[in-house]
């Protein structure tokens, strides 16, 4: 079943068509009925879906036998209190720690990237890569650090950048502290977790536009559960639930890709070429979740002269050697940020949500991030009521 309905009048797609979502729908509680099952639980792995499907209230339109959940694919999120606590210290040691603007409240053990900025470290909000670099070539007299962070899609660009030459090579000054994530591995590890139950998987559209989908194929043989590739508008989302529903009433482990407009079976190679030119997989901690083995994304020995890791001598020991004050460590026991993650719980679970832990006062990392799941659904709500305007209805 196709995503989009064709416009003749304006030759175009038509992404956001209510009577094409009520048919998605329709479909949905069609085959929920035929699945002799009492649920069925699609995990999708990335903020951007479940921006989405919240947004767009696309939850409401579903049988209440399939659930949709969230898996670990806020990078923001799963980005270890160690990571930004290296961060934190190089900012206090005088280097300039640039970042995207999620991870300023980020906490760490000690400190967030905000912390450290309020109390004189040196840091700086970029927009890209790109800026971070501009920044180091007009203070070549400073080290300036960008903190990476994100999964496949970004760290491509991340590559990119230090694979640059002539006038566009990042200056001497310039080095990677790098907190990139690779999704793959975490979407085994998650589905072996204890009370993790996942029936299927749908990926997600831009990493797979990096990756090709083929590379789920060894996901499916090792787990026996389809996994379909999807894009990010309602009908995409809907329309790849669809098929995932169908694979698992049929009992189909297979991989379908039905985002054909972006993603090919092989990917972009010239993108992955770069990519492990740069980085290599390490094992490591994912922030609530557990080590996760090849599932960070780490510079080559080659890089070791761009690598803030191996550039700077990082004290982290002084930094630990600090206290996070009486009332902070009890709430940060409460937080179920991990088992939200890894979609054992939901964000109403957490006896934090919405009461301690809000966005304008975060206290674990999924209420930081405009990708967490938390920040989300306190946004626009687990399960609200469709509107029909947003699905592009006239008032």
């Amino acid at each position: 079943m196709n995503a989009a309905r064709h416009d003749p009048a304006t030759d175009r797609l038509q992404f956001r068509d209510p009577a094409r979502a009520r048919e998605l729908s329709a479909r949905l509680h069609q085959l929920a009925a035929e699945i002799d099952a009492p649920s069925v639980q699609v995990m999708h792995v990335c903020g951007s879906h479940e921006q989405a499907i919240a947004r767009f209230g696309l939850r409401s339109l579903l049988p209440p036998k399939i659930d949709v959940i969230m898996g670990p694919g806020c990078p923001v999120c799963v980005t270890a209190a160690p990571e930004v606590d290296e961060a934190v210290a190089l900012s206090r040691q005088g280097v300039w720690i640039t970042t995207y603007g999620d991870m300023l409240r980020v906490p760490g053990t000690v400190q967030s990237l905000a912390d450290a900025q309020a109390a004189g470290g040196r840091v700086r909000v970029v927009y890209s890569i790109t800026q971070a670099v501009e920044w180091a070539r007009a203070h070549p007299e400073d080290e300036v650090v960008f903190f990476a962070s994100g999964f496949e899609t970004t760290a491509v660009t991340t590559a990119a950048a230090l694979l640059a030459t002539g006038d566009d090579a990042p200056p001497a000054n310039f080095s990677v502290l790098s907190a990139h994530k690779y999704i793959p591995p975490a979407m085994e590890l998650v589905a072996q977790m204890p009370g993790s139950r996942i029936d299927g998987y749908l990926a997600a559209g831009h990493a797979a536009t990096i990756t090709g989908w083929e590379l789920f194929e060894a996901v499916v043989e090792r787990q026996g559960v389809p996994v379909v590739v999807a894009g990010f508008e309602p009908l995409d989302i809907l329309a790849a639930l669809v098929k995932v529903v169908e694979l698992i009433r049929d009992g189909a482990a297979r991989v379908e890709n039905m985002y054909p407009r972006c993603v090919s079976r092989q990917g972009n190679l010239r993108a992955q070429e770069q990519l492990w030119r740069v980085f290599t997989p390490r094992s490591g901690t994912w922030r609530g979740i557990a080590e996760i083995p090849d599932g960070n994304l780490r510079l080559r020995d080659e890089w070791a002269h761009r690598d803030a890791r191996r550039r700077f001598q990082i004290d982290l020991g002084g930094l630990w050697s600090e206290t996070l004050g009486p009332d902070a460590m009890p709430l940060a026991e409460q937080c179920l940020c991990g088992d939200i993650m890894t979609g054992i719980a939901s964000p109403l679970d957490c006896p934090l949500y919405g009461k301690e832990c809000r966005p304008d006062a975060p206290v674990g990392a999924c209420m930081v991030s405009s990708e967490g799941t938390c920040k989300i659904w306190h946004q626009y709500g687990g399960r609200p009521d469709l509107s029909p305007v947003a699905l592009g209805d006239s008032p």
